[in-house]
């Protein structure tokens, strides 16, 4: 079971009643990253609501090496610009070999425990990380290799040639730690480093597995200091980061699920900014305290290919033709996210504009009072409301529809087992490597590790092999629309709702990152 996918962690964001266009009213930040226009005093402490507590003791690997991106602590060799395409970060350039190779050339940086990012040190990084299991959602059917060739490169190189690495490293789950970060169960460096007291390197012990402790060792501009538990994180600005001193001296970090207790903490004052407002709560919050961004994140509702009911194409067929997916952008989301009409949403600018349509879609079965299963989870507090909804339109259909509901980590499993005959789940299709080729292999080839629809087609397979080969970015894009069309063509999947991004951010807070792939959220220029 792929556990590192528990994509839902990467992003519920939040919600607001001011839509801002992705490209227009923000500009970059001096992480690069697109934020608030806004100028303000600095220097103050930070107090941030995250929705989701750390689920791995802040390891690197699963689900919150999102939650440390996003919070300012990791960062890779390169991040994602407005468009989605592959920027500088620890890495200041890179070429391209012949065969599997690249060479990134290093900009000059530290670490938070003072020693210099060198092309050793990042070369042991990206080592451990294809050590890691399970492995990181971003290396999924990739064997990397990396190596130091010289004062600042590193060559990294895969087993096949892969067109998209300087967006794969992006991936906050390819983050770069120092070697202090890494221990064995014994508590040394696999290459025998010292030996380590953390509490994280403990925590490693235990459970029989290499620790790897962000805490101190990681190159983003806020530090990981101390950690409560599930609920609360301490970060301190960390003052030689090379993109330059951040305005805010830090953050005092909440977790806290309960989307209403979130709001309740923002319109009290108990905290500066709170991700993942729901919609409902949305209209309970001053107008000026709200930020909303279009996101790289749809709700689809994936349907079983290989058994039960939807293995039959024509009874699939049937349930695409009943789901009105205008409805749920309407009323569950009240407007706050955009009808689906594609597997790639508005926020992707490469991806706007007029699409193919499938074709050769056969025709709808009549249901037949058909019974199934519908499965999702609550994590997400819209995607239940969502799942009814469905409910009710299948079953007008004369479809006979079990609900199950579950809490994603006891769902994850036995939806990707086939155990239900249908589920609604969100996916932001750009957070585990940046690139969209990546995305449709992993979700909807025979060989996917993460392949809700269970879809296994040749011509599915063909077109995401053809998109994958090639290297020009908009000649990919071009051929990823290609892919989605091959995919949706098998109707294991009905795109319901692209969502947006919805931020509760109190009237004198500055500097919030809006980033359609949810992979940041407060930078060197956030501040109050």
């Amino acid at each position: 079971m792929h556990s590192v996918r528990r994509r839902w962690a990467a992003a519920l964001l939040l919600v607001p009643l001011l839509l801002i266009p992705l490209l227009t009213g923000c500009f970059a930040a001096r992480d690069g990253s697109p934020y608030d226009a806004g100028a303000g005093a600095g220097g103050g402490r930070l107090r941030v609501a995250m929705a989701f507590p750390p689920a791995e003791r802040f390891s690197p690997y699963g689900a919150d090496a999102t939650l440390l991106s996003r919070l300012g602590v990791t960062e890779g060799l390169t991040r994602l610009d407005g468009n989605g395409g592959a920027v500088p970060a620890l890495a200041e350039s890179w070429t391209r070999e012949s065969g599997g190779g690249w060479v990134f050339t290093l900009r000059e940086a530290r670490f938070q425990d003072g020693t210099e990012v060198t092309p050793a040190a990042v070369a042991g990084a990206l080592t451990h990380a294809t050590h890691a299991d399970p492995a990181p959602a971003a290396l999924t059917g990739v064997r990397l290799t990396a190596e130091a060739v010289g004062e600042r490169r590193v060559r990294v190189t895969t087993a096949t040639a892969d067109s998209a690495l300087p967006l794969r490293l992006s991936s906050p789950s390819l983050a770069i730690l120092s070697p202090k970060a890494y221990r064995t169960k014994s508590g040394a460096d696999k290459s025998g480093a010292d030996k380590s007291n953390t509490a994280e390197a403990r925590s490693g012990a235990a459970n029989g597995k290499a620790a790897v402790d962000p805490a101190g060792t990681a190159a983003g501009p806020f530090t990981l200091a101390r950690t409560g538990g599930a609920t609360r994180a301490t970060l301190h600005r960390f003052d030689d980061y090379w993109g330059g001193l951040a305005h805010a001296s830090g953050l005092d970090v909440r977790f806290i699920a309960d989307g209403t207790a979130r709001t309740n903490a923002l319109r009290s004052g108990e905290v500066d900014i709170a991700e993942a407002v729901p919609v409902s709560q949305a209209a309970t919050l001053d107008q000026p305290t709200v930020r909303e961004v279009p996101t790289a994140r749809t709700t689809a509702l994936f349907l079983n290919t290989r058994s039960g009911p939807f293995a039959d194409p024509a009874v699939r067929a049937a349930a695409r033709e009943a789901v009105d997916a205008s409805a749920l952008a309407e009323d569950v989301y009240e407007g706050h996210a955009d009808t689906g009409r594609g597997l790639f949403g508005p926020a992707l600018t490469w991806a706007a504009g007029e699409r193919p349509r499938p074709t050769g879609r056969p025709a709808a079965k009549r249901a037949g009072n058909t019974a199934l299963t519908l499965a999702t989870y609550d994590n997400r507090p819209e995607l239940p409301e969502v799942a009814q909804v469905l409910q009710q339109q299948l079953r007008k259909a004369g479809f006979s529809v079990k609900l199950e509901v579950r809490e994603y980590s006891r769902l994850e499993g036995d939806a990707l087992a086939g155990k239900f005959d249908a589920v609604v789940a969100a996916r932001n299709t750009m957070l585990d490597t940046g690139d969209p080729v990546s995305y449709l292999a992993d979700d909807f080839t025979c060989d996917g590790g993460y392949n809700l629809a269970r879809v296994c087609d040749k011509a599915v397979d063909r077109a995401v092999a053809e998109a994958g080969a090639r290297a020009d970015d908009a000649a990919r894009h071009r051929a990823a629309l290609a892919a989605q069309t091959a995919v949706l063509r098998t109707d294991g999947v009905v795109p319901l709702v692209h969502q947006r991004i919805i931020h509760g951010v109190g009237a004198s807070v500055r500097g919030v990152i809006l980033d359609p792939y949810e992979r940041t959220l407060v930078g060197t220029g956030t501040r109050r």
